[in-house]
């Protein structure tokens, strides 16, 4: 471990006041870990409970015109907004994923969520629109299959 005697006062400078090491000192300290971690500018582990509200795009809860209304016809009663007066069955929510579990934890709808029984599943889709091809070699037996992209991916 070579340390330069500006970064070993500064490590004692922020132990004394009983601060957090930054990163950087991490692989100078501790060596390197032999193991896969998501990096990028900007990432951060601090944020955990950040509440954002959610942009509604698109809300689908009206019945498709084939359907017999009259046997969904409470599962469809709206309000003076158009909105439904059981609560949500379903939303699609686009983001990060960390930044919404913890909207859904601890934002505005947690007492909603909780009056409607809590939240049932949670499907996180792998990322899409990254500009990465995500296809991929699947090799059985002596076939060689190619999955590719799909419409989101």
């Amino acid at each position: 471990m070579k340390l330069t005697d500006q970064e070993k006062r500064e490590i004692v400078r922020y132990l004394e006041e009983g601060k957090d090491l930054p990163d950087k000192y991490r692989f100078l300290l501790f060596g390197e870990k032999r193991e896969v971690e998501l990096v990028w500018n900007g990432k951060t582990d601090e944020v955990s409970s950040v509440v954002l509200p959610f942009q509604v795009i698109e809300q689908i809860d009206e019945p498709r015109a084939e359907t017999d209304t009259k046997l969904q016809m409470a599962l469809f009663d709206v309000d003076a907004r158009g909105r439904q007066l059981k609560g949500w069955t379903n939303k699609l929510i686009w983001g990060d994923n960390k930044l919404i579990l913890s909207s859904l934890k601890n934002g505005p709808l947690r007492q909603e969520i909780e009056e409607q029984g809590g939240i049932k599943l949670i499907y996180i889709d792998p990322p899409f629109d990254v500009g990465a091809d995500f296809s991929m070699d699947i090799e059985i037996g002596d076939e060689t299959l190619i999955k590719e992209p799909g419409v989101l991916e």
